[in-house]
């Protein structure tokens, strides 16, 4: 390995040559207290920055052990050291004069949410941060003196001020690792009490704007209604009280604009831990809990959506459906198939992003045309036998039919954004008219969930794989672009970088195995478990830009990927 004295020769040897001169300084550079790794240099100050790492022995970092021993715990803390690397960015960098890209000094940027990430790995012996450095050139000149500022002014600052345990605020980082410990003292907990979600009191639910996730300033706080009230003593902050939602089927009513689709959205993101600050704290929703919705356009393989989709009039097989074009219900139905084909145990919608005549068909509908005309069985006649049968629970946003009253075990209404549990109310207004109706088909749940993932579904081309991203809805793998605009749970771009790098690996490994595409996710999950995210990740260096996804994202993707090889 060479140290830093010979990285600034060969700084000194190539200022004012072609940008392509800092290819030579990819390598390993000891300085003293760190070791710097330029893993991949840019090839012109246009083109993406240069990757490079730090990697600080855990002894020299001095974070205490206890503060890292336990999985959840290295998360919590590898979160917090990239948010503040993010800070320490922009505290300590300098002036640099040049084009393009150079100068350039970034790593992830966190939102709301805590997850796992390979911006700042925490291993055996290492503490690793993975960041992006635009080297710096006067049109395609090296411009080797501000680099040096970077490497030698910037970064250790930086480093001194975000990786060294005694010199970061210890308070800080301590109560963020006590906070997902409650967090996750309430995952387990909820799931014990037989419960799907917990909002707990005070909560702030209301988000700043459509395009902010922090919290409205000056909102209601949220207050559980008496009746639905649990208590959770949580390891750190003691005795939390707040709105239990039981399994079961569950609705959110109430009139416009008063709080309905708000709640659900906590929920949806609920399966997330949050950061202090963000008002959604402490609520939390069953992990698997997916958010399901009409996605009209979207591509179906080979899924079997006969539950809610049968006997069509051109006679097409719903067991093994297969559409380039699904219209709404058609897409409503095979996303809630593919969520319980995830292992998901919750479903939540929202009435107004879903397909109507898949919700609901009253009798006066089904009088003038019969069932046999009819090839949608409608989700309220499924939802019950769906938890009673599957243990799939169901929390559902309805503000036009009543007629969901038969069908549920709690009825939460929203008023001005206060909640309020009215499951008498609602059920003493029903004549039981759904149930009978249900009641009488006799529904079996049984759904063909053998697809098997099959080579070639990811291609690789002369140039290997190509896989980009963009925003929070799209991945694009050798230019067919996957549309995830509907999947409404990704909260964070490298997510969706991680899930291109999953599916690549995928096909790498897990092909000639014989699996369906849920044993095929999963296996992936268990090499993640056991080696990190980073081991996923095909780029020499790194890529430094991933964080987890769910398996129910990952199926998401592979299920709208219109070159997906499956069969049954």
């Amino acid at each position: 390995m060479k140290n830093s004295i010979i990285l600034k020769k060969e700084l000194q040897r190539i200022d004012g040559r072609g940008y392509k001169s800092y290819k030579d300084l990819q390598g390993e550079y000891d300085f003293k207290d760190y070791i710097l790794s330029i893993d991949y240099v840019q090839g012109d100050p246009f083109a993406s920055p240069s990757r490079l790492r730090i990697i600080i022995n855990k002894n020299k970092a001095g974070f205490p052990e206890d503060l890292i021993s336990e999985y959840y715990k290295k998360v919590a803390v590898s979160d917090f050291l990239t948010r503040l690397f993010y800070f320490n960015i922009n505290k300590f960098s300098e002036k640099i004069f040049s084009s393009g890209k150079s100068g350039l000094i970034a790593i992830s940027r966190c939102p709301q949410e805590i997850l796992e990430r390979t911006s700042i790995i925490i291993n055996r012996d290492n503490i690793e941060a993975r960041f992006y450095v635009g080297f710096p050139a006067k049109g395609r000149t090296v411009l080797a003196r501000e680099l040096e500022k970077i490497l030698y002014n910037v970064i250790p600052s930086i480093v001194e001020n975000t990786l060294i345990y005694k010199n970061i605020n210890k308070a800080k980082v301590i109560d963020r690792v006590k906070l997902v410990q409650d967090q996750e003292y309430i995952r387990s907990e909820i799931t014990k009490r037989g419960l799907i979600a917990f909002i707990a009191n005070g909560s702030i639910l209301p988000r700043e704007s459509g395009v902010s996730q922090k919290p409205l300033k000056n909102a209601l706080p949220f207050k559980s209604p008496k009746s639905l009230e649990v208590e959770i003593n949580i390891p750190n902050r003691g005795l939390i009280k707040g709105m239990g939602i039981k399994k079961g089927v569950t609705l959110i009513v109430g009139g416009g604009y008063h709080g309905k689709s708000t709640l659900l959205n906590a929920l949806e993101l609920g399966v997330y831990n949050h950061v202090e600050g963000d008002g959604r704290e402490f609520v939390i929703t069953d992990n698997t809990a997916v958010k399901v919705r009409a996605e009209d356009g979207r591509s179906i393989k080979n899924t079997d959506i006969s539950l809610f989709i049968d006997n069509l009039p051109n006679g097409k097989d719903t067991i093994r459906f297969t559409t380039e074009n699904a219209s709404g219900s058609t897409s409503q139905a095979a996303n809630i198939v593919e969520a319980i084909e995830s292992k998901s145990t919750v479903l939540l919608i929202d009435e107004d992003t879903s397909a109507t005549n898949f919700m609901i068909r009253d009798d006066l509908m089904q009088r003038l045309v019969s069932k046999e005309k009819e090839p949608i069985t409608p989700f309220i006649e499924i939802v019950r036998p769906l938890y009673s049968q599957k243990d799939i629970s169901t929390i559902l946003v309805i503000g036009s039919s009543g007629d969901y009253f038969d069908v549920a075990d709690c009825v939460i209404q929203m008023d001005n954004y206060e909640a309020k549990d009215v499951t008498k109310e609602a059920k003493s207004l029903m004549r039981g008219e759904i149930n009978k109706r249900i009641g009488g088909k006799n529904t079996k749940i049984n759904i063909n969930f053998n697809r098997k993932l099959q080579k070639g579904t990811i291609e690789s081309t002369y140039k290997g794989v190509k896989i980009k991203t963009m925003g929070l809805s799209n991945i694009n793998i050798n230019n067919e672009n996957i549309d995830l605009r509907a999947v409404e749970q990704i909260v964070d771009n490298e997510q969706l970088n991680a899930i291109g790098f999953i599916m690549k690996y995928i096909e790498d490994n897990m092909m000639g195995k014989d699996l369906s595409l849920e044993q095929a996710v999963t296996e992936a999950y268990k090499e993640i478990e056991i080696n990190g995210l980073i081991s996923i990740d095909t780029i020499k260096g790194g890529s430094g830009s991933m964080s987890l996804p769910r398996k129910q994202e990952i199926m998401a993707a592979y299920n709208r990927y219109r070159n997906l090889k499956i069969n049954k």
